[in-house]
């Protein structure tokens, strides 16, 4: 994993990415001008020593061939002379520009002693003698004595001598100094490309650092706005646009304070409101309770119609007596104020309880309920809140399970226990999973009920779940019903990471494989 590091640098830090590419960029950009300048530095300085390496050999050539235009045959040999000649033209290289002579001749090879013959390459011999002009070519400049060899030049010419072919005459010009020239202004570009590659990345990491440093302000105060800390300001210092950023994000945070407030007094007037007609309602409602208990025992001395309003007043009485206390129950998870009743429940022994108290109501239904329960279901919850919650997870699944059964499910690990209530009728489809959790939501609103629902039951289960540290969600699919699943955790506090039972119920995995097969 340590190989890694880098990318994984690269992807957190920001100024590391900005020195990085900067580097990559100076470094490219490096790289091409100091192959430029090298390339032409190179080239000058050959071409320097080319010039006057030619000018040089051409400077001797002529002399030699005025000296042998004029020599006098009859008093000296030609091969004596040319032998003088280049004796003196020897010497005058080993103090002026540092060059070594040799003059072929059909015999032997005249010139500066210990030079190779191999020191001067084929294409430049079978170029001399064609014409009278200078040829020019590098070479390496080899010795037959213990000297080590060195680059060079080779300058080529001809001799003409009276009555005689012409003789070709090499010039070796060491070229070892400007080699070095070039070595040292190398080593001089690759020092100056380090050291400015170091100011550079250093640089460049110091401006981030100032470009960010008012970044990361706001970052830690748009966390500390997040935490609840509105009172909270960024430094403005200057006038520039990161000075800016700081004005505006203490604009921002001015603005959040107010709506954030004005949102909390919404809220609070809202609860207040609701709470103050629920229990501005109680005395009333006990008064009409009063009266309708009194119509609903005589209601058989009534006539058919006036009997069946005292019945239904009385149903109505009910749900209405429930709906105050479900909008009570909301109002204070909404303020905040609803607590837990923790102790330590087996959830397998509750499911059953409920269970055995709605079946008389399943079977109103022809609905059969079938518990399928794990053993170690024990955990910390509210008694009174889990069993609201199933009291409603299984009296939706009666109402809308089209007569056919109903399983409950309990299943515990080691993080945490589920309940799924799983009924096989009408369902729902995928977006209304999310929608069914909703205050006074309902999928068909021209379906009649046989239970006197509120429209808040499955709100008020999804903030029992939540108090407990758990989840509650729903699965189903139109035609082939429903899954409620309740997850709590073991001990209360614990922050859940998984359920013991899947949210898509198993059957139907079951029944899509043998089909499929």
């Amino acid at each position: 994993m340590k190989g890694w590091a880098p990318f994984r640098l690269w992807a957190r830090s920001l100024p590391f990415r900005v020195v990085v590419s900067t580097l990559a960029a100076a470094f490219v950009i490096l790289v091409a001008t100091g192959w430029f300048l090298m390339d032409q530095s190179s080239r000058g300085i050959l071409a320097g020593k080319t010039q006057a390496s030619v000018a040089e050999a051409s400077s001797v050539v002529s002399t030699m061939r005025r000296d042998l235009s004029t020599t006098d045959l009859r008093t000296t040999s030609a091969s004596e002379r040319i032998s003088r000649l280049v004796r003196e033209a020897a010497n005058r290289g080993q103090v002026g520009n540092q060059y070594f002579v040799v003059v072929e001749t059909p015999i032997s090879q005249i010139g500066t002693a210990g030079v190779a013959a191999a020191s001067i390459p084929d294409s430049i011999r079978s170029a001399v003698g064609i014409g009278d002009g200078l040829w020019s070519t590098p070479t390496m400049i080899r010795f037959t004595d213990s000297r080590v060899e060195e680059p060079g030049l080779v300058v080529a010419a001809t001799l003409d001598v009276p009555g005689q072919a012409p003789y070709p005459i090499f010039f070796l010009f060491s070229t070892s100094q400007e080699r070095q020239t070039l070595a040292v202004v190398q080593q001089a570009a690759l020092a100056t490309g380090v050291f400015l590659l170091a100011g550079l990345t250093i640089t460049v990491y110091l401006t981030s650092l100032q470009v960010l440093r008012p970044v990361r302000l706001a970052r830690l105060a748009a966390e500390r706005l997040a935490a609840g800390h509105l009172d909270d300001r960024m430094a403005v210092v200057g006038t520039e646009d990161l000075a800016g950023l700081a004005r505006s994000m203490n604009h921002m945070a001015e603005e959040l304070d107010k709506k954030i407030t004005q949102l909390q007094n919404l809220s609070l007037v809202q609860q207040r409101f609701v709470s103050d007609v629920s229990h501005e309602l109680r005395t009333p409602l006990t008064t009409i309770r009063m009266a309708a208990e009194v119509l609903h025992a005589h209601r058989s001395a009534f006539d058919t119609a006036s009997g069946r309003s005292s019945e239904l007043l009385s149903a109505e009485l009910d749900r209405f007596e429930e709906l105050l206390t479900d909008l009570l129950e909301i109002s204070r998870f909404d303020a905040g104020a609803a607590e837990l009743a923790i102790d330590d429940i087996d959830l397998a022994v509750l499911a059953g309880e409920e269970v055995d108290a709605l079946r008389r109501f399943a079977e109103q239904s022809g609905t059969v309920m079938v518990l399928d329960a794990d053993t170690r279901c024990v955990a910390e919850v509210d008694g009174r809140r889990i069993r609201r919650i199933l009291r409603n997870l299984i009296t939706n699944a009666i109402e809308h399970g089209e007569g056919r059964p109903i399983t409950v499910h309990v299943r515990g690990d080691e993080q945490g226990v589920a309940i799924a209530v799983r009924d096989h009728g009408v369902g729902f489809s995928a977006a209304e999973a999310g929608q069914v959790f909703n205050r006074f939501w309902r999928a068909d609103p021209s379906r009649g009920r046989r239970v006197g629902g509120t429209g808040l039951g499955l709100s008020i289960a999804l903030e029992d779940a939540r108090l407990h540290g758990g989840w509650l969600t729903a699965w189903g699919r139109p035609g082939l019903g429903a899954q409620f699943r309740l997850t709590v955790p073991r001990r209360a506090g614990e922050t859940l990471h998984g359920s013991p039972w899947p949210v898509v119920p198993p059957d139907l995995k079951e029944v899509t494989k043998l089909a499929l097969n």
